[in-house]
């Protein structure tokens, strides 16, 4: 398979060519990762297998079936849950009687279903008798970032793809190709930054608004704990409640980035950095580790139908806690 654009994962892609070489495709892949490891192009790259019309290694780039596939405009390629809002059991069984209606162009029909552990219960079960006996030409994807959320039922009838975070090598390489216009020092940050996640490097440097907002708020929230001022940490994360799990996970992964940051200042692994870094620099050890774990506990949480209130609100006091 042509898996070229998907960074680092090698183990990954030889077991996908050698299926496709061997056996072919499986129908149904849960592919897992955490934000911003490329989820998103593997399914792309899947999806545009699937309906590949080029002959030969697939997906060849370049026939009408390719080109509609990376372009996201292909009738016969369905995505589910990219809204940000959790899957319904609605939902699912219209994905159970749409696949019933034979494709528009292609020898396949993909259902790509972002976001697969916001389904709940209902909504796994609605699609459990689909995975099992749906048509021969129907696949799905499933992508999630929190396999266990996902029902044993339904991960014992997908292949699992786990994807893993890139070395800073792989990143720098990558990045520095895709933003060749960009300050190199700017690409080499970032690349050193995003923890092998491709994804949220990406987003730094075309300057996303969520990105830059998560940024500033982890600074915020970071310059409350810093001080040991949990009073305006608490009113603070009462501001947060109106975002939503996505934008809290960016929140959570870049609060990591600054305690990650601080840890290296202590060691002297790394000299300077912004105020709020050095603020934390300051703070006891144990003390950053356990923040770091109460972050790292929260964005696993995030990925399953836990409120934005709740998350707020045990975010303030897990901080609180490992500040003591």
């Amino acid at each position: 398979m042509r898996l070229d654009t998907l960074a680092g994962n090698h183990a990954l892609k030889r077991q996908l060519s050698a299926q496709a070489e061997g056996r072919g495709l499986s129908h149904a892949y849960l592919i897992s990762g955490p934000a911003g490891s490329g989820k998103r192009t593997l399914a792309r790259l899947l999806s545009a297998a699937f309906v590949c019309t080029g002959g030969g290694e697939t997906p060849c780039g370049a026939c009408p079936g390719c080109k509609k596939a990376l372009a996201g405009i292909h009738p016969d390629i369905i995505t589910i849950g990219d809204d940000g809002k959790d899957i319904t059991v609605a939902q699912s069984r219209q994905i159970r009687s749409d696949a019933y209606i034979r494709p528009n162009e292609a020898d396949r029909k993909v259902y790509v279903v972002q976001n697969a552990q916001t389904m709940n219960a209902s909504a796994q079960n609605a699609l459990l008798k689909l995975l099992e006996e749906g048509p021969a030409y129907a696949a799905f994807l499933l992508l999630t970032d929190n396999p266990a959320g996902v029902l044993p039922t339904i991960r014992s009838r997908c292949e699992a793809l786990a994807l893993s975070p890139v070395t800073q090598a792989q990143a720098e390489e990558v990045l520095l190709s895709r933003f060749p216009d960009r300050d190199p020092g700017q690409v080499r940050s970032a690349a050193a930054d995003c923890g092998g996640l491709l994804g949220r490097a990406v987003a730094q440097l075309e300057g996303s608004q969520a990105g830059e907002e998560a940024r500033q708020a982890a600074g915020t929230l970071f310059s409350f704990w810093a001080k040991g001022d949990e009073l305006g940490m608490a009113q603070f994360c009462v501001s947060l409640e109106k975002w939503d799990r996505e934008a809290l996970t960016g929140l959570f992964d870049q609060a990591v980035t600054l305690l990650r940051d601080a840890l290296a200042l202590q060691t002297g692994a790394e000299a300077g950095g912004p105020p709020v870094v050095q603020a934390l620099a300051q703070r006891p050890r144990k003390a950053l580790l356990a923040a770091v774990g109460v972050l790292e506990s929260l964005r696993s949480a995030a990925g399953f139908n836990v409120g934005a209130g709740h998350l707020c609100g045990a975010l303030c006091a897990g901080l609180s806690q490992a500040g003591q």
